[in-house]
């Protein structure tokens, strides 16, 4: 079976093809960094405003356990509760907005800055009972399902560690005075939650390449693909002959005029055209009547075959005559020799005649190259 009826994938990915991917919401994607990150932020915070969030608990209970005369004849709990509310929210809300924005960052950040509101729309592709028990007994489900042993594992080890050295401590907490003992508690608390941070950030480390290869994989490409990609690149054969044709087209009306009173054209063989003439009543050496590159050049060779003009390829003299002479003036006097040469060929060709093409030398001073450099003698 060949290569294209078998539609094997064996090809890597293209720039293209990741970034059409991308387009469509397939990026990279790490659950392991966002929890990661996530509770790395939460530790932090819950370190750093553990103070504020202990004073605004501190003023709620306060508040909540204080009466005056006016609240025992008239007891209003909803009012206790909105104050015990906005005293403790602030800070929790703080924390859970730090957790989203850290979260969705470190997503973003991953998945190559994109956000496609496409993927929160329900597909049927994800409620299939077939198709789910694939991804949890397919190579999908066995990757995930070794992802979770070894946070298992290692977060378990952490854990154990981080207790073998604080539970000792923590089973003395009543011994104290009541914030002393709050404060420890926090203390303790906000360096698990720093431990186990660090042990899933080596996960997601490690959950990296992993997510990579899966989706290099997703990604590869079929010999189809690669020609699929390649005609909408570049253009299919057909449209780019058709774009060369309506190029030629354009710059055949261009030159219409000039190539009826030439007498030879000098080609490159098809990226520079040089059309020219000589009448001694008019100028005493040739001139060039017309000249182009690529599209125009070819439209030249094409209008010259036409109109039974002769073409000949010298392509160190078109490219001499094209870089220093313009349009209806006669050539450099360094060249008369060589297009003497031309010139007398060409007329034995309109008597009949059958003479051996010349050889030509152009002046090392005169050689330029396509890009119209000089050549280095």
């Amino acid at each position: 079976m060949s290569e294209d009826q078998s539609g094997e994938k064996q090809f890597a990915p293209t720039e293209k093809r990741k970034k059409d991917a991308a387009k469509k919401g397939d990026v990279l994607r790490s659950k392991e960094l966002g929890t990661a990150a996530a509770m790395l932020a939460g530790g932090c915070w819950l370190l750093a405003a553990g103070p504020w969030l202990f004073a605004q608990v501190g003023a709620a209970a306060r508040g909540s356990f204080t009466f005056e005369h006016g609240d025992l004849a008239s007891f209003e709990p909803q009012r206790l509760l909105l104050g015990t509310l906005g005293a403790v929210l602030p800070p929790i809300l703080t924390l859970g907005a730090l957790v989203v924005c850290v979260t969705i960052i470190s997503q973003l950040g991953f998945g190559e800055g994109r956000f496609l509101m496409s993927n929160l729309a329900p597909k049927a592709s994800r409620m299939s009972p077939a198709k789910g028990f694939k991804r949890m007994f397919g190579p999908q489900g066995l990757i995930e399902l070794g992802k979770s042993i070894l946070k298992l594992v290692l977060l378990g080890g952490l854990a154990f560690w981080w207790g073998s050295s604080h539970i000792l401590p923590l089973l003395q907490l009543g011994d104290g005075e009541l914030i002393g003992q709050l404060g420890a508690a926090w203390d303790a608390m906000g360096s698990l939650l720093l431990l186990l941070s660090a042990g899933l950030a080596i996960i997601a480390l490690i959950d990296f390449p992993i997510q990579l290869v899966r989706r290099l994989g997703r990604l590869k490409m079929t010999s189809q693909d690669m020609k699929d990609e390649n005609k909408q690149t570049e253009g299919s054969p057909e449209k780019k002959q058709a774009i060369r044709q309506r190029q030629r087209q354009l710059s055949r009306g261009g030159v219409a005029t000039a190539m009826k009173e030439a007498q030879f054209v000098l080609t490159n063989p098809s990226h520079f055209s040089v059309a020219l003439a000589y009448d001694p009543a008019l100028a005493a050496a040739p001139v060039v009547l017309a000249k182009g590159r690529d599209a125009r050049a070819l439209a030249m060779r094409d209008m010259a075959g036409e109109m039974n003009i002769p073409a000949l390829e010298y392509p160190q003299l078109a490219r001499a005559v094209y870089f220093t002479t313009r349009e209806n003036q006669v050539i450099r006097a360094e060249l008369y020799s060589a297009i003497a040469s031309v010139l007398a060929f060409v007329f034995s060709l309109k008597r009949g005649e059958k003479p051996a093409r010349p050889r030509v030398a152009v002046p090392v001073e005169l050689q330029f190259d396509a890009s119209g450099q000089l050549r280095q003698a």
